[in-house]
């Protein structure tokens, strides 16, 4: 299977198919857009382990990994009073711990609906967030699978801590990172976060927050799946009535807390962000409502958490209550979006480098190791050649190249007279500058050299891209190189050499599957050329 792809700068001799042309037997492998850009990469990275991708579970297994959804591995903060229940587990195989979120019964009927529902979920891969790996639609069963936090919620260490009490650096950490995870989904075309609180954020092995994915579905298949204690819900969901009586029920909500169902908006999330802010600030559940009143008297000290002593900037727990009443304003529209919040939140930042279970004052959580996968094989014996390439031993592959020179070159090229021109002249000598610095390992020279012959476009070498390629191997440019190896094949199609290239940047790229396809595509047609060899 080739990866030559038609973006590639083409050359232009005329005697040949133009070589950014595809080859006609072979579809392109193309990289995906987190392999194809760093920064994508390690925006969606996650700090740690791999996350597996997205997939579909049955409910022996989920079931097998849960002790049969066994009472004592329930985790969910709210235990029985929740419409739907949270189990850790570990799944056999490779002994990821994982955590399940049940769903009762009645609340997704239709299973392709809740299964698009958690595959457009699952698609999110962030750092700053307990991913979801997987779902299940047995029956009437409906759930789901994600990555399992051990160190328990911000209600927990904010509430109903034991040891000690979250430091104010930690609880500017926990707005900062969480604000990233929404500015991410939001980013990524999913805004709407539902039952946004204290008990959604939670803290990894590491002791870093991240935002519980499970929000990013509703409790249900209908829309109106926000669920909330009254005092603490977004006043547009309290419009019907006069003032006195929203008033009145608003006094009634913070005694009894009876439910509330409304619907999602990107700012009624914003609002939520709000209440957690006021979570941090005061390390204790007050209503929104009774808050703003405390910062409209500018009793900002009164709002602060005692358990912290003093121990604060007063400048940055301004910046914070600023925001938290930006938040929590009664009109929508006027509250920031999450690219503000990053904004105001990310100078805040301070301990960078402490870590965040120091902060907490917990021990670091040594998560059971999975068992490696094995990597692939190729199926057919390797040349010398292969044998470099999958070893990845770029001094082999350099010594082989330079071996080798140009003779691999010979018919990819039919020069008329017309064309030793003096262009031509400075060409071949900006390629004999390039040979030099590429056999001296002068690798960056060799670059320059050999892009001043690619780009007069006059000649074609797939020698000169399969060295180019190496070149960029050689100063950790795996992109660079695999574009090369590409351009190789698509001058010379049935070259192994270009496959084998191609492998090595694949393997560079973690795309290890692709890499061994490459290796075998390489060794059949090697097998080729020497049964078409023998006389």
């Amino acid at each position: 299977m080739g990866c030559c792809g038609s973006s590639l700068r083409a050359g232009t001799h005329p005697a040949k198919k133009p070589p950014g042309a595809l080859p006609p037997r072979r579809p392109p492998a193309t990289l995906n857009h987190h392999q194809a850009t760093g920064s994508s990469a390690a925006r969606a990275g996650t700090a740690g382990r791999q996350v597996p991708p997205m997939k579909e579970f049955s409910l022996a297994e989920l079931r097998a990994a849960t002790g049969g959804f066994a009472a004592e591995n329930i985790v969910s903060e709210s235990g029985e009073k929740a419409p739907n229940f949270v189990y850790k587990g570990r799944l056999e195989a490779s002994r990821r711990a994982i955590a399940v979120k049940k769903f009762t019964k009645v609340a997704w009927p239709d299973a392709k609906q809740f299964a698009e529902e958690a595959k457009g979920a699952g698609k999110l891969r962030h750092c700053r967030m307990a991913n979801l790996i997987g779902y299940c639609c047995d029956g009437d069963e409906r759930l789901l699978v994600a990555e399992f936090m051990p160190n328990d919620t911000l209600a927990k260490h904010l509430f109903h801590w034991e040891n000690q009490t979250i430091e104010w650096a930690m609880r500017l950490r926990v707005a900062y990172y969480i604000a990233e995870a929404l500015e991410y989904c939001s980013t990524e075309g999913r805004p709407l976060y539902h039952d946004l609180n204290a008990y959604r954020v939670l803290f990894d092995e590491n002791g870093d927050p991240r935002l519980s994915c499970f929000g990013l579905m509703k409790n249900s298949r209908d829309g109106k799946s926000y669920s909330t204690n009254l005092a603490y819900t977004p006043p547009e969901y309290l419009r019907n009535g006069n003032r006195m009586a929203k008033t009145f029920i608003l006094r009634i909500a913070e005694c009894f807390m009876p439910a509330l169902i409304g619907r999602v908006t990107s700012e009624s999330v914003i609002y939520s962000f709000g209440t957690i802010l006021l979570d941090l600030l005061s390390g204790k559940r007050i209503p929104p409502s009774r808050a703003l009143e405390m910062i409209k008297g500018n009793n900002i000290q009164v709002l602060m958490d005692s358990h912290l002593e003093g121990n604060y900037s007063t400048e940055e727990a301004t910046t914070l209550v600023d925001l938290a009443s930006q938040c929590l304003q009664y009109e929508p529209r006027d509250r920031p979006n999450t690219k503000k919040l990053v904004s105001v939140l990310g100078p805040l930042q301070i301990k960078s480098e402490v870590p965040s279970y120091v902060m907490l004052g917990i021990p670091k959580h040594e998560e059971e190791e999975e068992p490696p996968t094995p990597a692939p094989q190729p199926q057919h014996p390797l040349s010398a050649m292969g044998e470099a390439c999958s070893r990845m031993d770029l001094t082999a592959i350099h010594q082989i190249l330079v071996n080798t020179h140009y003779r691999d070159d010979e018919g990819t090229n039919e020069l008329s007279f017309q064309e030793w021109t003096q262009q031509m002249r400075d060409m071949l000598e900006a390629r004999k500058r390039g040979d030099f610095a590429f056999r001296d390992k002068d690798f960056k020279a060799a670059i320059d050299c050999y892009t001043q012959f690619v780009d007069v476009g006059t000649m074609v070498s797939p020698t000169v891209y399969a060295r180019r390629s190496l070149c960029h191997l050689m100063c950790d440019q795996p992109d660079a190189a695999l574009r090369d190896a590409m351009q190789a094949q698509c001058v010379y199609p049935d070259w192994p050499t270009a496959f084998y290239m191609q492998a090595v940047a694949l393997s560079k790229l973690n795309m290890q599957s692709d890499a061994v396809d490459m290796l075998n595509e390489a060794s059949q047609l090697e097998e080729k050329r020497q049964k078409n060899s023998k006389p």
